[in-house]
């Protein structure tokens, strides 16, 4: 049978049938679990927690290291399942240092393997992969995100209350009630949704809806991808934290127009463009633990922009793509930059140049400035020296005044 390999952040389609997800760890012994998550990202009561103790639920079981997801049995209300692996945060030394691998199999199809990045900084529980369902079907996405939480901690950001006074014998949580609700029919803009899973980010999830109403688009649905300038003159940038928060004011403007609260990032540095994904539950200091992975270097924004695109297009999603390009200086391979903007006008995609940083920007600023201009899927907007200092309202103004005139018909 046909192996194919995924990178993190990388998807592929499933039928809509027994689906085996396989967990191997090197290292402290490791329990395996699955949650059964509603559309807000929550689950919808104790049972949804399928553990050890708990090993079946709504068509998905754990048998030893193994999860299997019977996909045409899994209920309507449930939107995503989550695959994590766990050891016991209460034993000494029990941590994850080198990543599980996960093997994912169906009858007639490739099987998957995923081994994410090795962890460094006491990870005691990792995000192995999520099924999601997409335009009527079910798809799986290799994650590989590290928590030092442990799984009671998990379990708790995914809306599961945890009995306090209860000692763990094992890395298990014990579930006492749930607070998630199944949810119901996505607004215009869901703030509930904000609200619940990242009450820090209503403000401007509110500030960024009322942008799209003023421009007639607050109906319109798109794909947000955020790609990072990583060049070595970005660090102050990085250190005093205004890149964390321009993130989060593109994270916040991803809610109201792609129900997944997830924006996959694209660091643009020196080496292979770093793609991960900042979302409504882990934004918090997220690009911060991201950025010292990578290197300082000279970006290479072209190989960016196609990993970008390539993502885009792998996720099979019918809604077009807007891509957040920060840029903090001119590229070095203008003549590429240019040639994908061309290629990419009939792929349902718009880009975005935010110039932020103490870098020269006059070529994303003159893209469209002659008259024979012919990137109608493209604009640029200076944020500043620092994003930060300017007005929510004005800021999202500036990120989808373009954008919109672009979406309306």
């Amino acid at each position: 049978m046909q192996t194919m390999s995924l990178r993190k952040g990388e998807n592929k389609a499933l039928a809509t049938t027994p689906v085996v997800l396989s967990v191997s760890v090197q290292g402290p012994a490791a329990d395996v679990s699955a949650l059964l998550l509603g559309v807000d990202g929550k689950v919808r009561s104790d049972d949804d927690l399928v553990f050890y103790n708990h090993p079946a639920h709504d068509g998905v079981s754990i048998d030893g290291s193994a999860v299997t997801a019977d996909l045409a049995r899994v209920p309507a209300g449930v939107d995503r399942v989550v695959i994590a692996a766990s050891v016991d945060p209460l034993r000494p030394g029990a941590v994850f240092t080198r990543a599980p691998q996960l093997t994912v199999t169906q009858p007639a199809s490739p099987v998957l393997s995923f081994t994410a990045p090795d962890f460094t900084l006491g990870e005691t529980v990792v995000v192995l992969a999520e099924l999601y369902r997409r335009q009527g079907g079910w798809r799986v996405r290799a994650v590989g995100q590290g928590y030092a939480s442990g799984l009671a901690g998990l379990a708790t950001d995914y809306g599961v209350e945890v009995e306090p006074d209860k000692p763990a014998a094992s890395s298990a949580p014990v579930p006492a009630q749930a607070r998630g609700t199944s949810g119901s029919a996505r607004t215009v803009v869901d703030l509930a949704k904000v609200e619940r899973r990242a009450p820090g980010l209503a403000a401007p999830a509110r500030q960024a809806g009322q942008a799209l109403a003023d421009r007639g688009i607050a109906d319109r649905r798109a794909a947000v991808y955020l790609i990072l300038d990583h060049d070595w003159h970005m660090e102050a940038l990085y250190e005093s934290f205004a890149v964390q928060a321009f993130a989060e004011r593109v994270l916040a403007l991803s809610a109201n127009l792609d129900d997944d609260g997830t924006v996959p990032v694209i660091f643009s540095s020196k080496d292979e463009p770093f793609l991960e994904e900042i979302r409504l539950d882990n934004y918090r200091g997220r690009i911060g633990q991201l950025h010292t992975q990578i290197d300082w270097g000279w970006g290479n924004v072209a190989a960016s922009m196609r990993r970008a695109v390539g993502h885009y297009q792998e996720s099979g999603a019918a809604d077009p793509a807007f891509i957040v390009t920060q840029v903090g200086d001119e590229p070095w391979d203008k003549a590429e930059v240019r040639s994908l903007l061309q290629n990419t006008a009939s792929l349902g995609v718009f880009w975005l140049f935010v110039g932020f940083g103490r870098g020269k920007l006059a070529f994303y600023k003159n893209l469209n400035a002659s008259a024979s201009a012919t990137f109608t899927n493209v604009a640029f907007y200076d944020a500043s020296k620092n994003p930060g200092s300017v007005p929510g309202e004005r800021f999202y103004l500036g990120l989808v005044d373009a954008f919109a005139a672009w979406m309306r018909p």
